[in-house]
């Protein structure tokens, strides 16, 4: 059997599930990325999620398409495209049946997961338990355990170390996003990067737009609305972080480990009357 026989969904298009979909496409497996109606993810430049928005999206040599029907988004695979499908009900899993989901949601949905039980699941970081909501958890915070793959408990949630030589920009006031600058622009200091309720958005200093989120959305005070690269580096604006390239090494594994091996999880109602 071929890679390309096992279908990947992978939950969350943001800048961790598109390096985790464009390293499991490489490697030669069939992707599908399912996504919010609205995705609110910062580095729109590197992230397939924003095919939501453009109907495509290019990540380095991957390029994504939005499909209204996940079925008819198998088509797009053949012809190595990448499919996008907006899945607001949560049923793309119980139409396509994948035998491997990759759940990147950040953050992580407060309900439970579902559970398919024919699937080998993997979950990035914290709120996963391998065993519990899915068959392994990779690790996802930076230091020397990132893309460390677990096969029992989870991952202890520890605030994350911030990306050297990034700063991110928050929201003032709550209300609703307007942006005043675009990824990839270079900008000076106390330059407006958006507005939120008639507040400005100041550049804290000069740097480059690499992550900022999309216009019309709603913000709380103090939620991240912007990045700024503070050494004016360009590739951060669309090449996948060593972050996300870290973590799907990570999730190749579980997935090349655990597949020859991988058993449903049991059915908690199994046996009863």
């Amino acid at each position: 059997m071929h890679l390309s026989d096992h279908l990947v969904l992978v939950r969350g298009g943001g800048q961790l599930g598109t390096g985790v979909a464009v390293r499991l496409q490489r490697a030669g497996f069939t992707v599908l990325v399912t996504e919010l109606a609205q995705p609110r993810c910062l580095r729109r430049g590197a992230a397939l999620a924003e095919a939501v928005y453009a109907g495509r999206a290019t990540v380095e040599d991957v390029q994504a398409r939005l499909s209204n029907d996940p079925l008819a988004a198998m088509a797009y695979a053949v012809v190595h495209d990448l499919p996008v499908v907006v899945d607001t009900d949560n049923d793309v899993i119980t139409r396509l049946q994948p035998r491997l989901i990759v759940d990147a949601r950040r953050p992580l949905p407060p309900q439970q997961p579902f559970l398919p039980q024919k699937s080998l699941i993997v979950g990035l970081g914290a709120g996963f338990t391998a065993g519990a909501n899915c068959h392994a958890v990779v690790e996802t915070a930076r230091g020397p355990h990132l893309g460390r793959v677990y096969w029992e408990g989870g991952v202890e949630v520890e605030p994350e170390p911030q990306e050297p030589g990034v700063t991110v920009v928050i929201a003032p006031v709550a209300g609703v996003f307007a942006a005043r600058t675009e990824i990839g622009a270079q900008v000076a200091a106390r330059a407006a990067l958006g507005v939120v309720v008639g507040e400005l958005v100041l550049a804290p200093h000069a740097g480059r737009v690499i992550g900022l989120l999309h216009d019309g959305l709603a913000v709380e005070a103090g939620e991240p609305v912007a990045e700024l690269d503070t050494d004016g580096d360009a590739t951060r604006v669309a090449f996948i972080s060593d972050q996300a390239r870290a973590v799907a090494g990570g999730v190749l594994e579980a997935i090349l480990t655990g597949l020859p091996q991988w058993q449903p999880f049991e059915d908690p109602d199994k046996g009863r009357p």
